[in-house]
């Protein structure tokens, strides 16, 4: 199953489940959205759960947050991450903060789906990576799956969380292929909206990994395996809350950590888990902590996204600094 008919399935599973979940988004009805990930939904449920809304991303937000408070469980899409920041508002200090204000009286169940990164040469405000905004903003659960199987279970868990949940799809991915098992219970294990994993064990480097760098990170192993080095994958899963227990028991196992995403290296997320890791594993590192990621400028032009993604070489480069330290 493709990344995005796995994210379909589990939407699909989410809508048969509990009739006050509903869809909202620009075009995700008879056009099943851009990239089609909620094709046929409108057809099955109907326009009464599955709303094309006007152009506007704060309008889309507000009502969720309406629609949450009247027991309703909305999954918004933003069509592009570039376009999530006219809702920024409704989102950092309103979605993120009631549950908070009103002592838990008041839940926000909204799912907010975002597809972020690159890889797909698109022009200007269609390629970004604003995941680090939203975890920064206490109050929102912020995750990425990176394989079709996960992208099935962590969608229906995010949509069954009393949380508001900001699920970061990677773009670049959603034609990826992978084994899906629909029959598993998916809020069976709800540790998954909490929980790393390690992917493939290594034990001279810990490479860390969310989203769209996954992939990347799975052929830099194979690659230093290759080369007689072995390289342990962590994927993150979620950005906020971090699951440093599961990255710091890796370094500890490893002494070396390199953290790869496509935000810009400077405030992003592997400065925390870098901060972190050095918190928790100082007596265990062998070598400094490394960042992998994009650069500090305004995402480029896509003739030049392979300049500006973390790609086999810059990541691998890393791993041969880091354990040459």
């Amino acid at each position: 199953m493709t990344f995005a008919k796995a994210i379909n399935a589990g939407l699909r599973a989410a809508l048969e489940r509990d009739p006050k979940v509903m869809l909202m988004g620009e075009d995700i009805g008879a056009l099943g959205g851009v990239f089609r990930v909620t094709d046929g939904l409108a057809k099955d449920f109907g326009t009464d759960r599955v709303v094309d809304t006007p152009l506007a991303e704060s309008g889309i937000v507000g009502t969720a947050i309406g629609l949450a408070l009247r027991g309703y469980r909305p999954v918004c899409e933003i069509q592009f991450d570039g376009f999530i920041f006219p809702a920024f508002d409704q989102i950092t200090t309103q979605l993120s903060k009631m549950h908070y204000r009103s002592r838990g009286r008041l839940n926000l169940p909204v799912v907010i789906r975002v597809p972020f990164g690159g890889g797909i040469g698109a022009v200007e405000h269609h390629s970004e990576s604003p995941e680090v905004l939203f975890a920064h903003t206490a109050g929102l659960r912020v995750v990425s799956p990176s394989d079709p199987q996960d992208a099935y279970t962590m969608i229906q868990q995010a949509v069954a969380s009393p949380d508001p949940v900001m699920f970061f799809e990677p773009k670049g991915r959603y034609w990826e292929k992978g084994d899906v098992d629909t029959d598993a219970d998916p809020l069976a294990a709800a540790s998954v909206l909490d929980g790393a994993r390690v992917l493939r064990p290594g034990t001279d480097v810990t490479l860390v990994a969310h989203g769209p760098t996954v992939a990347t990170a799975l052929r830099v192993a194979d690659a230093a395996a290759a080369e007689g080095r072995s390289v342990e994958v962590v994927d993150l899963r979620t950005i906020s809350p971090l699951d440093i227990t599961t990255v710091a028991e890796s370094v500890r196992r490893t002494g070396r950590c390199v953290v790869v995403h496509e935000a810009p290296v400077l405030y992003g997320t592997g400065a925390e888990v870098a901060a972190r890791v050095t918190e928790e594993c100082f007596y265990h590192l062998e070598a400094p902590v490394l960042r992998v990621g994009g650069f500090h400028t305004p995402y480029p032009v896509a003739k030049l996204e392979h300049e500006y993604l973390p790609g086999l070489d810059r990541v691998l480069d890393a791993v041969d600094r880091v354990l040459a330290s």
